[in-house]
């Protein structure tokens, strides 16, 4: 009767205030912190932590505040972060089969659709994987290696830089094409020239799409999925820029099935279509056109924009330290001199330069949050527990700036990769390329391209800033670290 009573006089604003706390109250229960969580701050009823800046210097902060392994809340879905060098390796090396799977992120899965190499799981991301991996050395040591790739590319990059003839120019879309024309050639079978237009456009598109995937307002959708597909923001333009560059890769793939040849293949697509006809009995493996396209699309981002950031992070950091670029230019001058063209056989007699290139990985900082991975089973971290299903971001950064693995770790120091005689050393507390079974695909081709790339430029050209211009040490955080667009001076050696 009092229920009943209370009921017939409620108004439409009692009926609100009464939905409004049941959902809260609902909301609450949910997402009630399980026993022994990582602890992280007060979540928003809702929404979560979406109004933490996901910056890695304020996921720097809440690490020093709530420890090594802490966690968020993005809408309902719970994430926990792993912060320093020991727990990073943890998580990816000592608890590798743990800590291997993608858990649903909206934002990628719109774009993705948990197919492709990066984003896939089980199954289906161990034969994509093992394919992309198998193919990508074929073509890389066949007839026409990767090292030759690079060579001949490094040519166009150096004849671009000359024919600036001396005046202020933003290397950024030289570098980009640059890089991006070595796994155009493993993948398509050719490179594109710097005048194309459609493919310049889109290395436009894609690097806007990954600047706006790491800006708060972007992952909003994260949280909300169901209301931000239908309200404007920048994951719109996210969406807008990956359905331009999604029909561009399909019309290269439309040519390649014209053409194809089974008994000649050319790259990476003809394998691909070879495959699709071997595995028809074996659908859960993937191998059809749609996974081709986002495969196609997880090579070309993978392959083309952390390495041409990273040099022209390079060319920042030689700007702002010219006695360090003498002396690279000085090693080189004695090592290979003026005649010839660098190649890979030279790296372990460049022990500085090549110093220089990891010290330049490591404050460039590129994935500082790294790419989210999920707990495939119940697990434990830092003695705290991990419910199975949960996403983890490992933080690259945390142990690339971790201060009792690094002498200096604010400083661009190279001393960091040299020993005691000046030989260069590896450090275990270098993940720019992650660890574990997720571990870059593309490292080693990567590894190449910055050691050609690099050597070729110091040896040809000597880099100065333009007059009351010099590059900012501040980078610009996206999906990735990049630095602010700038202008150089090449001068021909």
């Amino acid at each position: 009767m009092i229920f009943q009573a209370l009921f017939e006089c409620m108004d439409f604003t009692g009926w609100l205030l009464f939905g409004f706390v049941v959902l809260l109250l609902s909301d609450v229960v949910r997402n009630w912190r399980p026993h022994n969580f990582p602890p992280g701050p007060w979540a928003v009823p809702f929404l979560g932590n979406v109004f933490k800046g996901v910056d890695f210097k304020t996921m720097d902060k809440l690490a020093e505040e709530y420890g090594p392994v802490f966690s968020l809340r993005r809408g309902s879905e719970r994430m926990v972060f792993v912060s320093g060098y020991k727990m990073v390796k943890e998580a990816l090396v000592n608890q590798l089969d743990n800590f291997v799977d993608r858990p649903n992120v909206p934002l990628f899965d719109a774009v993705y659709k948990g197919l492709g190499v990066a984003s896939s799981n089980g199954y289906l991301w161990r034969k994509q994987r093992k394919f992309a991996n198998t193919h990508l050395r074929y073509f890389g040591e066949g007839q026409r290696s990767l090292e030759k790739y690079i060579e001949v590319e490094s040519n166009f990059i150096c004849e671009a830089f000359k024919d600036e003839q001396g005046r202020p120019f933003s290397p950024q879309y030289i570098l980009t094409n640059g890089v991006s024309n070595i796994i155009s050639s493993v993948v398509f079978g050719h490179r594109f020239e710097y005048s194309d237009r459609s493919f310049r456009k889109v290395l436009e598109l894609d690097q806007e799409a990954i600047m706006l995937a790491g800006l708060a307002q972007t992952q909003l959708y994260d949280a909300i999925p169901g209301l931000m597909k239908y309200l404007p923001g920048p994951h719109q333009t996210v969406f807008a820029n990956y359905k331009e560059i999604m029909t561009f890769l399909k019309n290269e793939v439309e040519k390649h099935q014209e053409e194809w040849n089974p008994a000649d293949p050319r790259d990476y697509i003809d394998v691909y279509l070879s495959e699709m006809e071997k595995k028809k009995e074996d659908p859960q493996a993937g191998f059809n056109i749609e996974t081709l396209l986002i495969c196609t699309l997880d090579l070309i981002e993978a392959g083309t924009e952390t390495t041409a950031t990273t040099l022209r992070w390079a060319l920042v950091y030689m700007l702002h330290y010219p006695e360090i670029q003498e002396k690279v230019q000085a090693e080189i001058d004695r090592v290979i001199g003026q005649s010839r063209q660098p190649n890979m056989a030279d790296r372990p007699n460049l022990p500085y330069t090549e110093a220089v290139i990891h010290e330049t990985q490591r404050m460039g900082n590129i994935v500082p949050l790294g790419f989210p991975k999920m707990a495939s089973k119940d697990t434990t971290l830092g003695g705290y527990f991990i419910p199975k299903g949960t996403a983890i971001n490992t933080m690259l950064g945390s142990a690339l700036f971790d201060k009792n693995e690094w002498a200096t770790p604010d400083t661009f120091n190279p001393e960091h990769f040299l020993d005691s005689e000046g030989q260069f050393r590896r450090r275990d507390a270098f993940l720019p390329f992650s660890a574990g079974k997720r571990v870059c695909l593309g490292e080693h081709l990567a590894r190449m391209e910055l050691f050609l790339f690099f050597t070729i430029l110091l040896q040809r050209f000597t880099f100065s800033p333009v007059p009351g211009e010099m590059p900012s040490l501040e980078g610009m955080l996206g999906f990735t670290h990049s630095p602010k667009d700038f202008k150089i001076v090449a001068v021909p050696r």
